[in-house]
């Protein structure tokens, strides 16, 4: 069974209460501080997230995922930014899970979409075969693109790091969170597009990092299978 929560926020009485401590229940469970914000203003695909994260191609692939050109607001700490700051203070312990850089929402009026966006710390490069449904891409050390879900793993060595002589392995997901999944039409174009909005995180949060070359990501997504 899946809980769709509302974006608008409530302002009285036990429903109030009640909200909160889901969404304290949910905040502890994932990591990160989440986004709860009101979507009252839309924002197009290049504004969210701080404003830096998101390229035009990502953009157009965060409407191919939602089928939305109108986002509601993302809170104010969910940003690459920020999200580079809690890495630089994990490294070099791998965090054994995922943290939030950001979520995206559909606007209001517009059919409920959940995207989670967030970075983690791993040992070392990726090992290992991928699960069936993936494609690799030739993006970093690994890129794995599904019909609801990408992540872009690519090696940091930088002055930002408290060990600058070492490297830190980070993997940056994008997926479809909390919301049952809906038919699709296009899987490859649905891969794509999740590799794309990846792959604009990635390179972001590597430039905001200062890593050595971006961390070898190219400038743009490469989205031929590897």
């Amino acid at each position: 069974m899946w809980i769709v929560i509302s974006r608008r926020p409530v302002r009285a009485g036990l429903l109030a209460m009640a909200v909160v401590g889901l969404l304290n229940l949910v905040a502890t469970g994932c990591g990160g501080d989440g986004d709860g914000e009101t979507a009252d203003e839309s924002l197009a695909g290049t504004q969210l997230c701080g404003g830096e994260a998101v390229s035009a191609e990502a953009s157009e692939a965060l409407r191919v995922i939602t089928g939305s050109s109108r986002f509601g607001t993302t809170a104010e700490k969910s940003t690459v930014a920020q999200a580079a700051t809690d890495l630089v203070e994990a490294f070099p312990a791998p965090t054994g899970g995922r943290d939030d850089i950001c979520r995206i929402y559909t606007a209001d009026g517009t059919p409920d979409f959940t995207i989670r966006v967030t970075w983690g710390l791993d040992e070392g490069p990726p090992t290992g075969n991928p699960a069936a449904d993936y494609t690799v891409l030739k993006m970093g050390e690994r890129t794995l693109a599904a019909e609801n879900r990408a992540s872009v793993r690519f090696a940091c060595r930088s002055d930002r790091l408290s060990d600058a002589s070492r490297v830190g392995h980070i993997v940056v997901g994008v997926e479809r969170w909390m919301m049952p999944k809906g038919p699709e039409e296009d899987v490859e174009a649905l891969k794509d597009a999740y590799a794309t909005v990846a792959h604009s995180f990635s390179l972001a949060m590597a430039k905001e990092l200062r890593c050595e070359k971006n961390g070898e990501l190219p400038a743009r997504p490469v989205l031929d299978p590897a």
